[in-house]
């Protein structure tokens, strides 16, 4: 959550550098820096800033724009292009967000690894995809995004399919993932349409519990719910990055990847500031 000052500091290094909101500051460039790949002894070395070619990377997830529509400021958008899918093979964006929010866990005080975290998804139009599906529930044709939470909110997981997988069926991809990555996730909150025979006894096998998490008795309208609330405010904060309003990616790599540059930007500026 940004206080009054922290929003007052960024909006002098905005004035101060005249450049765009998104890119890089200095305190987070030294961050991630040592993140990235290193470059080659041999051959021929890079001719442009991979601190621009991320700067480029984040305007687009931030703005909504297409590849051919990057400012001048920036390196040439098949450059550009180029390196962003080097950047996915090295699986890049997905370590700088994981590595973020373990530092903001430990500076919200909390472990690194999340003992706690919630289920939800939310289906988006997808109009470029290879394959779509429809979700009857939303009445739209897209791609569904499936997601673990951690009890702040913090993105742990995510699997994408098209709108016509029920959330059961993509929380079984999560749970058979996500112990890999954060192996001392146990606990899972979710609503009720988690509650499906299949799930529960993948969970139980892959010693999980997952707590369902049920509207009141007598509940007209919206009521925030313990524990389910937090994963709204995450489908939040990625619909404030134009470019995750709808999928607009034609491949899932890609849009995953999408994803993470946008949580690990929000999680990166608010470690550095």
């Amino acid at each position: 959550m940004w206080t009054k000052q922290t929003r007052g500091r960024m909006a002098k290094i905005e004035r101060r550098t005249k450049r765009y909101p998104s890119d890089l500051t200095d305190a987070e460039w030294e961050r991630i820096a040592p993140l990235l790949p290193n470059v080659a002894r041999r051959g021929r070395k890079p001719s442009v800033d991979r601190r621009e070619i991320l700067n480029a990377i984040r305007y687009m997830a931030r703005s909504g724009g297409g590849w051919r529509m990057l400012p001048k400021d920036f390196p040439p958008w098949q450059t550009v292009y180029w390196w962003f899918r080097r950047f996915v093979r090295l699986m890049l964006f997905r370590t700088i967000h994981d590595v973020a929010l373990m530092l903001d866990r430990e500076r919200a005080g909390r472990a690194a690894s999340p003992e706690g975290g919630v289920l939800d998804s939310q289906t988006v139009k997808a109009p470029a995809a290879k394959e779509r599906g429809f979700d009857g529930g939303k009445k739209m044709v897209g791609r569904k995004r499936h997601i673990a939470v951690d009890t702040d909110g913090r993105l742990l997981m995510i699997n994408l399919t098209t709108a016509d997988i029920s959330d059961s069926a993509g929380a079984q991809a999560i749970l058979a993932a996500v112990r890999k990555r954060w192996p001392w996730l146990k606990h899972l909150f979710a609503d009720g349409g988690y509650d499906r025979t299949q799930l529960m006894d993948k969970a139980a096998f892959l010693d999980f519990v997952v707590e369902i998490v049920r509207k009141m008795e007598n509940q007209k309208g919206f009521e925030v719910l313990p524990r389910r609330w937090v994963v709204e405010r995450t489908f939040a904060w990625m619909t404030r990055w134009r470019r995750l309003v709808r999928d607009y990616e034609q491949r899932i790599d890609v849009s995953e990847a999408m994803i993470h540059v946008a949580m690990g930007s929000l999680l990166l500026r608010r470690i550095s500031h």
